[in-house]
């Protein structure tokens, strides 16, 4: 992710990482994978989960229905995230790019540094991005066991 994230900071070279189908074929696979070896090995561990700790009776029902909720769409929020992040700064990138050409010498000046501003903005992101993912995943894992 690292690796695709820093490759589309280069001009010309498409970032497959802003693309939800890659995004969401990386975090699927790891999210079903997590989920299946849990409910086989650690089925009551996984009922548990369902239910907090100290939740009333009258509750419940809707905390079940919150909590599996919440635990279908995970992969869809660690791809989306990653690719709407990826997507917002590439973005901005090329919009301030395509306005140089109209712009006198002064404004061209101060795009330039913008867009350095930006790069070194849109790197952080890159490293951050990837790293998030990568702890979110672990984070899944972890509560499978």
């Amino acid at each position: 992710i690292l690796f695709n994230n820093f490759m589309g900071l280069f001009p010309y070279i498409f970032t497959s990482t802003s693309h939800l189908t890659l995004t969401l074929s990386l975090a699927l696979p790891l999210w079903l994978s997590f989920m299946i070896y849990g409910w086989i090995n650690h089925t009551q561990h996984m009922f548990a989960h369902l239910v907090p700790q100290g939740t009333p009776a009258v509750l419940m029902p809707f905390m079940v229905c919150i909590e599996t909720i919440s635990n279908v769409i995970r992969p869809g929020t660690l791809a989306v995230r990653l690719t709407a992040n990826m997507i917002a700064g590439h973005l901005l990138l090329t919009l301030l790019g395509n306005t140089g050409p109209s712009m006198s010498y002064m404004l061209v000046t101060f795009l330039l540094i913008a867009q350095i501003a930006l790069l070194v903005l849109e790197s952080a992101v890159a490293m951050i991005q990837s790293y998030v993912f990568a702890v979110l995943s672990t984070l899944y894992s972890s509560e499978v066991n």
